[in-house]
């Protein structure tokens, strides 16, 4: 299969290359390298099935030679920086939904059908129920990322009515493992190299979050993919969860990470039960759904928080 991963170079985007690789399909990547780097693709640029095109997906003439002979989309390029949004509300719109409207419609221009997308566990906003179904009722959105990503998936499902496509749209946790290069584990690693003895934490650190290990992840997505290519027939747009069924508070990460490294810093905190503005203070998503496919995952929350620092810890000055 001849299949375009956007955002190829980023955390999550390069494994899913070097996945796709290793199963025996074409893979055509797109990267602005705005946060992606070169280096995560050291394996795939020597592999013959891997073509790069170095672009935006702002650029339509450039998205659109990519997606020449594409069967299927793996749309992971977006903008994360969740916590700086409202000092630069229009990158949100641009880069995760106006660049999502130029995808489809590349898509729909060459016609490619199937597409999977990442969104975010942060569309539930600050909801009433949790664990969180997909079919929670939906709340008022609290961040500009996560309503940037709602907006796509909108788009996207629309597209899916209009035009015959399918979908399978994820709603992610936050992601951890190798490569990893933002976040509050790099953050709080960045920190404790420069100040070992301190530590800054945003809100209360009574926070509660789920993550999910980043193979986890890729494997989620691809058991998603078979089962739903199997019958095209079938919902055009699938919606699944994707993270753990457990969380930890934020101090919990803090003792995991400090415990690895061998240091007991002094801890102050800004106080409050969010971080920044659009932080939910609890993030709890109900997996049944991609469960019920036969995917669990293999790493605990506090085994992936370690596996990530111990990346991080290791590959801090390559960055």
């Amino acid at each position: 299969m001849r299949v375009l991963v956007t955002g190829a170079a980023g955390f999550i985007g390069s494994h899913m290359v070097d996945r796709l690789l290793a199963a025996g399909h074409n893979v055509i990547g797109v990267d602005n390298f705005s946060t992606g780097q070169k280096r995560f693709l050291q394996s795939a640029l020597v592999d013959p099935n891997f073509v790069l095109h170095e672009a935006d997906l702002l650029d339509r003439q450039a998205l659109t030679k990519a997606m020449q002979g594409i069967e299927l989309v793996v749309h992971l390029a977006a903008n994360a920086d969740v916590r700086f949004g409202t000092e630069h509300p229009r990158k949100d719109l641009d880069q995760n939904t106006i660049a999502t409207w130029n995808v489809l419609e590349s898509m729909r221009e060459q016609g490619c059908r199937r597409i999977v997308f990442s969104s975010t566990g942060s569309i539930y906003g600050e909801p009433e129920v949790f664990p969180t179904p997909e079919t929670c009722p939906f709340p008022i959105q609290t961040s500009l990322y996560g309503a940037s990503k709602l907006a796509a998936e909108g788009l996207i499902q629309a597209y899916c009515e209009g035009f015959g496509m399918q979908a399978c749209i994820f709603r992610f946790v936050s992601i951890l493992g190798e490569r990893y290069s933002h976040g509050h584990v790099f953050d709080f690693y960045k920190q404790l190299a420069e100040h070992p003895d301190h530590l800054r934490v945003l809100g209360d650190g009574h926070q509660k979050k789920s993550y999910l290990y980043v193979q986890d992840c890729i494997d989620a997505i691809l058991i998603a993919l078979e089962q739903t290519g199997k019958d095209r027939a079938e919902k055009k747009a699938n919606i699944f969860n994707l993270g753990t069924d457990e969380y930890c508070e934020v101090n919990d990460s803090i003792a995991w990470i400090c415990g690895s490294l061998g240091l007991n810093p002094r801890i102050t905190y800004s106080g409050g039960e969010r971080g920044w503005i659009g932080d939910s203070p609890f993030i709890l998503l109900d997996c049944s759904k991609i469960r019920s496919l036969g995917w669990k995952p293999k790493l605990s929350i506090r085994e992936a928080v370690l596996t990530t620092i111990n990346y991080v810890s290791t590959h801090f000055e390559d960055r």
